[in-house]
């Protein structure tokens, strides 16, 4: 047996900073903030329609209205919440039923593994918005149904990432010693699996959020997601459509911004790979 090799950081030193995690956090970071503001405060009330139809970007309204008449700056701060919201409540919904279906898959044995496996490839194989949508569509056309839809879809990808690094983890010998010491099942998970898996999984998590943001402006771009007078910015982009040429202000704003969470955070994701595993830079070098 080859004795392993501690290596002791050099007193000190430094962890070494990513800049792409810095990035990302900032761009994310700024919606965010914006979603925050939005929660105290907003220019206009969200059915305020008594700008003016298409008004110019002016000092009464720093983006312009709409075609109703409403203030362009008060429906994406709006919207900036919506799309926090989307994605939050997606990963949390995702990470609950994806690491439980993942645990019981990598437990499983015989029959019920392979039943379990195919379960969760057929999942997958559909793609999440069309699920979403055809869930969405079984209930009704809300952002609570949305955030579901899109949340029991993403599980089954967080179910098969969890399966495999889970598996791994019980193959190692140290479980086989832990088994024959007499530790429980739900104290090996706990104190083992979890804290194996859990920086690979935050990492897709992170891409996860990223993917739910844009499957919620897919939907309420198809007039599934919230109704109105909620602001998602796919609605958004889909009432400013028509209008581009005359007001771009109400395609670009939330067009831009919707860039920059979903670049911010898969910034954020790529950067916690790098931290969680250093290996990961080398590799993908």
């Amino acid at each position: 047996m080859t004795a392993a090799t501690t290596v002791i950081p050099r007193a000190g030193a430094r962890p070494r900073r990513s800049y792409t995690l810095i990035t990302g956090a900032v761009l994310a970071g700024t919606v965010a903030l914006l979603a925050l503001v939005s929660l105290f405060w907003l220019p206009y009330a969200t059915d305020d329609t008594s700008g003016g139809r298409l008004a110019a970007p002016g000092g009464d309204h720093l983006l312009g209205t709409d075609k109703l008449g409403r203030d362009l700056l008060t429906q994406v701060m709006n919207g900036a919440t919506i799309a926090v919201q989307a994605g939050l409540g997606s990963v949390l919904i995702a990470a609950a039923l994806g690491t439980a279906l993942g645990l019981l898959a990598a437990f499983a044995q015989g029959w019920l593994d392979d039943t379990l496996s195919a379960f969760l490839d057929l999942l997958i194989a559909f793609p999440t918005l069309l699920l979403a949508m055809l869930i969405v569509a079984a209930r009704s056309g809300s952002l609570g149904s949305a955030i579901l839809a899109i949340g029991i879809a993403q599980s089954a990808v967080v179910a098969r990432l969890v399966r495999i690094l889970a598996k791994r983890v019980l193959a190692q010998d140290y479980i086989t010693a832990s088994r024959t010491s007499g530790t429980t099942w739900p104290r090996i998970v706990t104190g083992h699996v979890l804290p194996n898996i859990w920086p690979t999984l935050v990492v897709n998590l992170a891409l996860q959020f990223g993917l739910a943001v844009l499957a919620e402006a897919g939907l309420s771009y198809l007039g599934l997601g919230a109704p109105p007078p909620n602001a998602s910015w796919g609605r958004m982009l889909l009432d400013a459509q028509a209008t581009f040429t005359t007001a771009p202000a109400g395609a670009l704003a939330p067009g831009i911004l919707l860039v920059v969470l979903v670049v911010g955070v898969n910034l954020v994701a790529d950067g916690l790979r790098d931290t969680l595993d250093p290996t990961s830079r080398g590799r993908r070098a």
